[in-house]
């Protein structure tokens, strides 16, 4: 699937620019003397904005495919982070990596679109997809951090290259490669039918739900597992490291049950797995067994990640750039602003007490998946807004119809 490796790989490299922001932050208090507080507003500037941006990016992608967008947005997420490093005060820091945030969510819909279109309707190749997204953001600190530690933060300038020239390679392999060459256009199964916003605001649900989960225990399990098992702080980094990295097997598995039995298979094995996996990971009293629990948790906590935008196309046919920036962006954003009420209760109890407050979450998410069904094979036929843009200029191009000029 060339596309989906195409595609795929731009989301590695438009994330990797989100990773990027965190390996900033160190040395934008070493260098600038910036607060603790300053450097929160820079987290919220690049990701909370960006989230929330994203269905407002989807909902204008739908009036028509606008594919110019993927390299775009990706050039403008590293050039602002490029810029960062420096701009001469606080304020532009900060609207720098506003702007990089911005090009986040643009990037995102369009490029959940053209994976659908690469991918039709395999879950195990949208796997890969949001696998790509995954990689990315673990990849950025792993490029930032020698390149600061070399130059400073005046080396941020250098981090730009990589999205140029993957910029370029999208602007003349792109369009073919989804689409095929004149005259010998690539047929592809695009969903159909009616609109499902019931369903699709159900599954947002479940998605905010597995967001607060997974911003639990991203932020709280490293500490665990220095202050209730007494582990090194480099120990503590190995169990996030683990979780993460299981988490790309559980995502991949999780795409390959999607395609194997069903979407909702694949969704509701993940929190049956979680509840079990949590429980250990606070029952433990050693630390190997503690880290077996932790690797069995990420693997459930990404299952049914793949299969969430997907399926949210799916429920939604006639937008698919709304489904994607809700389904990537905005329920992911709503699920991280729980985490400071984690973090309240954790001070005034225990890591261990917040954990298992956590182990409730994929009780609630199996209780409203419950309400969830797979769309009718083949859709329900157009619906009353299916005339609109959102799915005319993907119909139209499945169709093997003229491609978008701005491609």
């Amino acid at each position: 699937m060339p596309g989906v490796a195409l595609v795929s790989a731009s989301h590695v490299m438009d994330d990797l620019y989100q990773g990027v922001v965190p390996a900033l932050l160190p040395f934008l208090v070493a260098e600038r003397q910036y607060s603790y507080a300053a450097i929160s507003g820079i987290t919220l500037a690049a990701t909370v904005l960006s989230s929330v941006a994203q269905p407002a990016f989807g909902v204008w992608a739908d009036r028509r495919s606008r594919r110019w967008m993927i390299p775009a947005g990706m050039l403008l997420a590293a050039v602002g982070v490029s810029l960062a490093g420096v701009m001469p005060n606080y304020s532009l820091t900060w609207i720098v990596v506003a702007l990089s945030g911005l090009g986040i969510a643009a990037f995102h819909p369009e490029a959940a679109r053209a994976a659908r279109k690469a991918a039709g309707r395999s879950n195990t190749a949208m796997s890969i997809f949001a696998l790509g997204g995954n990689a990315g953001y673990a990849l950025g600190s792993l490029v930032a951090t020698p390149v600061l530690l070399w130059m400073g933060l005046r080396g941020t300038v250098l981090l730009v290259v990589p999205a140029v020239v993957m910029a370029l390679i999208l602007s003349r392999t792109l369009g073919r490669t989804l689409d095929g060459r004149a005259g010998r256009r690539i047929a592809t199964e695009m969903p159909t039918g009616r609109d499902d916003w019931r369903s699709f605001l159900t599954l947002t649900g479940v998605v905010i739900i597995r967001s607060i989960l997974f911003f639990g225990v991203t932020s709280f399990i490293a500490l665990y597992f220095i202050r209730q098992l007494g582990a090194s702080e480099v120990v503590g980094g190995a169990a996030l490291t683990v979780f993460l990295v299981t988490g790309a097997v559980g995502t991949l598995l999780g795409g390959w049950l999607g395609d194997r039995f069903s979407p909702l298979i694949s969704i509701r094995a993940g929190f049956v797995l979680a509840i079990p996996a949590l429980a250990a990971v606070v029952l433990a009293g050693s630390v190997p067994l503690a880290m077996l629990a932790v690797a069995a948790a990420g693997i459930a906590s990404y299952l049914p990640f793949s299969v969430f935008v997907l399926l949210g196309q799916d429920y939604l046919p006639n937008r698919i750039g709304t489904a994607s920036g809700v389904t990537v962006g905005l329920a992911v954003s709503i699920g991280g602003l729980a985490n400071p009420l984690l973090g309240a209760l954790a001070d005034a109890t225990s890591l261990r007490l917040t954990l298992a407050v956590l182990i409730a979450l994929p009780v609630l998410a199996l209780a409203v998946t419950a309400f969830l069904r797979l769309p009718e094979p083949g859709g329900a036929g157009r619906g009353p807004d299916a005339s609109g843009a959102g799915g005319g200029a993907d119909r139209r191009v499945a169709d093997g119809g003229a491609p978008d000029p701005a491609q």
